[in-house]
């Protein structure tokens, strides 16, 4: 029902999301109502579509962005930390820092910096945007993703939005006990969501979602 979602404004647009299930839980309907995706796609935003965002990079269209928020919800609670990965326009990072607040923090990195400065500068078009920045609870650096972050580790939840050529260990090394990883993975020319739990004895357990179509995860473009 994806393609029968998309909304002429942000509060339609969820409004149908949630209609037909894709958007499922109260606080993430409310979470995606404070983040106007306007500030973060720059043509057709309220399209439930990926859309390109410059530098080979795209904004992931917003079922993907509903099922990744309802698939780590149990891990998104008040206080909680986060890190999101390939964070290209910063939209999600900004709805995650609403799942978390009004004490967690979210760390959104990208291996562009250009697009590490363009979140900054959407997440400043609206005043609780400039106030995350300002205090601290959103924050976006330039890194590899494929290594993680471990400046701010360990991580109640890690998102991936770009698709990983392998399971990096780094990732699973940067989740606290317990602590959740979702991940799209390559797999023989495919790709799939996997869902990765990091247990409280430090065991993981994946588990295969659906198939997908994501950026790759690699080196910064030349």
């Amino acid at each position: 029902m994806a393609w029968r979602s998309s909304g002429a404004t942000n509060e339609a647009l969820i409004a149908n999301l949630e209609r037909n299930k894709l958007i499922q839980s109260e606080r993430i309907r409310d979470a995606m109502l404070k983040v106007d995706r306007a500030h973060y796609a720059p043509a057709s935003p309220y399209e439930d579509s990926p859309q390109p965002i410059g530098h080979r990079a795209t904004i992931s269209a917003p079922h993907m962005h509903a099922s990744a928020c309802e698939s780590l919800l149990t891990y998104l609670q008040p206080g909680a930390k986060v890190l999101d990965i390939g964070s290209g326009s910063g939209y999600l990072t900004a709805v995650l820092a609403n799942l978390v607040s009004p004490s967690g923090t979210v760390i959104g990195i990208d291996h562009i910096q250009l697009l590490v400065d363009m979140s900054t500068t959407n997440m400043g078009k609206s005043e609780e945007g400039r106030s995350m920045l300002d205090s601290g609870q959103v924050e976006f650096v330039k890194g590899d993703g494929r290594k993680g972050w471990k400046e701010g580790a360990p991580y109640d939840a890690i998102h991936v939005g770009a698709a990983a050529a392998e399971h990096h260990i780094a990732l699973t090394d940067q989740l606290k006990t317990p602590g959740r990883l979702f991940v799209p993975v390559v797999e023989g020319g495919r790709q799939h969501i996997y869902v990765v739990d990091k247990k409280e004895d430090g065991s993981l357990e994946r588990k295969k979602l659906f198939g997908v179509q994501y950026v790759p995860l690699t080196d910064a473009p030349e």
